[in-house]
């Protein structure tokens, strides 16, 4: 478990997506927690609410989870070592791009770009942050992934991309588990799945979302935080729903 209401603990995350709406739910909950000293906020333009509590912790960085460069130099302006690191970028649809409801509505020019935001950029992250994370204590590595990315889960058919993107998030976390485990044995690497939340990713397939089933950003993101803080070492690699619950590969 992370202390989050130490003041003296002096933990540091770093959020990548900062400027979608779980992500800037992200930084204001950590921010507020006396047990965060510093919380980078990753996102393209660095933007966001300096009036919030806890304002005063929070860096903004301005990087691109998709460029290689950009993150490299993102590494350098963080101030490490880090305890957690949470990618919640990721992507559905675009004005250009719609979840596909059947096999003829697929893209493949559509596909590779959702591929690049929701699996690739992931990777990428990790590529040049896990070497940040404090070799010493308990850290985790976690990245928004999703139900529909299961494959045993997997009954209804449809939104093709998605799925398929979110199954290879889901597999990059597990292989990147296993090699991140043989050095950091108590840290984890995990897939976290945010349930249905009221963003702009979401909202237009929401409708039939029982009310008490659909969350805010900010309820999601306590969620998660108290998954996170329940898991251990044993779990790395695995795929967790907000309530805890395993979810299948």
């Amino acid at each position: 478990m992370f202390a989050w209401n130490d003041p003296d603990a002096g933990l540091k995350v770093a959020v990548f997506g900062s400027g979608g709406g779980i992500g800037r739910a992200f930084v204001a909950e950590l921010a507020s927690r006396p047990g965060v000293r510093r919380v980078y906020a990753c996102s393209r333009t660095a933007a966001g609410d300096d009036s919030q509590p806890g304002a005063d912790s929070v860096t903004r960085i301005a990087t691109d989870v998709g460029s290689e460069a950009a993150l490299e130099k993102a590494a350098a302006e963080i101030d490490g070592p880090l305890d957690m690191i949470l990618v919640a970028s990721g992507v559905l649809h675009t004005p250009e791009v719609r979840p596909e409801r059947r096999l003829r509505e697929f893209d493949p020019d559509a596909m590779l770009e959702i591929y690049r935001v929701n699996a690739v950029a992931p990777a990428l992250v990790a590529k040049h942050f896990l070497p940040k994370l404090d070799g010493g204590r308990h850290t985790v590595f976690a990245a928004l992934a999703a139900r529909v990315g299961s494959i045993a889960d997997n009954r209804l058919g449809g939104w093709l991309s998605y799925r398929a993107s979110k199954a290879a998030l889901v597999m990059a976390l597990k292989t990147i588990a296993i090699e991140h485990a043989r050095n950091r044995p108590t840290s984890l690497v995990v897939g976290l799945h945010p349930g249905t939340v009221d963003t702009p990713l979401s909202r237009p397939f929401s409708g039939r979302v029982p009310k008490d089933k659909l969350f805010s950003p900010e309820q999601s993101v306590r969620y998660l935080l108290d998954v996170v803080d329940r898991l251990t070492p044993a779990d790395t690699g695995g795929h967790f729903a907000w309530d805890g619950s395993r979810i299948e590969y």
